[in-house]
């Protein structure tokens, strides 16, 4: 088969948008030949194992799944009664982009709590983190955050840990879901395991499709007793790939070297230089009318445009809205966004604003 799209076509509306890293598509066709057991009794899957626990310490279940909803609702199911509810940032993944997938398909209630940036505290979580025992209350028994956020800001490691004891000290449990977890250790300059288990996360969703991958996320088991039945409700929830072995290498390329730090500082450095292009067209007033609205902290940035521009720069390249009612859109970079790729993009935008 022939391409059938212009693969001159370059666009910041989604990491998701990138094609598959070479390296994870030779990976791919290393495990094609022959046959291997199914459903996860593989060596590939076996080998992912081992490749998580170098990163996360010994003791650490991978469950490999096809996509993030999945790994976030899987895992939250194992870690919940049928009673039990998430308390979580208004602006989280789970409660904005899964089309209600945790509360149909999982059966939990979210308690959502505003946030300017993105991110949890102690006090914001307070909000919604009381009434146990009353019987006509969800009980909030986890918290759930996202590293790096849906505004792309991320927090510090006092900042986790801060949460995890709180929260652990309520007798909670603290789920992440790392969509983008390798760009934030990318910005943060830590390994992946010093903001994550080491800071008290029970259960994490380990994010590979936005770096690089074809499909395929992992639940990670950080802490085994605060999840339980998991190996079932990723069946029960049409997780359990058959082919698994095709998953599992995915996952060992992008994490048994570097390529998913390869990746991740890649695509942080071009939303780096994105707005440091904006900035500097601000600064000198070839691009007017523009203003950033969250700091750039990984491979996003958030800004809010004059009326009209953003329609007129999609013809061009995509993104998306973010707050159409406030003209706030979101520019996001990939493993595959190129310096020639940001620097075609800043001039248009100054072309727009400025004609």
């Amino acid at each position: 088969m022939t391409a059938l799209h212009d693969t001159t076509v370059r666009g910041f509306a989604s990491d998701n948008y990138s094609g598959i890293h070479p390296e994870v598509l030779a990976a791919i066709a290393a495990a094609n030949d022959g046959h291997q057991v199914a459903y996860g009794e593989d060596v590939y899957t076996t080998r992912l194992q081992e490749v998580f626990a170098g990163h996360f310490g010994d003791g650490v279940q991978a469950f490999p799944v096809f996509n993030g909803t999945g790994a976030n609702v899987v895992g939250l199911q194992s870690m919940l009664p049928r009673w039990g509810a998430v308390v979580a940032a208004s602006t989280a993944h789970i409660n904005v982009d899964e089309g209600g997938a945790p509360e149909r398909v999982g059966g939990i209630k979210l308690l959502t709590v505003p946030t300017d940036n993105g991110k949890l505290t102690p006090e914001l979580i307070d909000r919604e983190a009381w009434g146990w025992g009353d019987e006509h209350r969800a009980q909030p028994l986890v918290v759930s955050l996202t590293q790096s956020t849906e505004l792309g800001t991320l927090y510090s490691v006092d900042e986790l840990k801060a949460i995890a004891d709180h929260i652990h000290g309520l007798g909670m449990h603290l789920h992440m879901d790392g969509a983008r977890l390798s760009n934030a250790a990318a910005s943060l300059g830590l390994p992946l395991r010093a903001f994550t288990r080491d800071v008290g996360v029970d259960v994490l969703s380990y994010g590979g499709t936005k770096n690089g991958a074809m499909l395929g996320e992992a639940v990670v088991v950080l802490n085994p007793e605060a999840s339980a039945g998991l190996i079932f409700g990723r069946k029960l929830n049409m997780q359990l790939s058959s082919k698994m072995r095709f998953v599992s290498a995915q996952l060992i390329a992008l994490l048994e070297g570097d390529l998913w730090l390869r990746n991740a500082t890649h695509s942080n450095a071009m939303a780096a230089r994105l707005r440091a292009g904006v900035a500097a067209g601000i600064a000198d007033g070839s691009i007017s009318g523009v203003a950033f609205t969250q700091e750039t902290q990984a491979n996003g940035v958030f800004a809010t445009l004059p009326d009209g521009v953003a329609d007129r720069l999609r013809e061009s390249f995509r993104f998306y809205d973010w707050d159409a009612a406030k003209n706030e859109v979101r520019w996001m970079c990939s493993f595959d966004t190129t310096e020639a790729d940001v620097d075609a993009f800043v001039a248009e935008l100054a072309r727009l604003t400025t004609a």
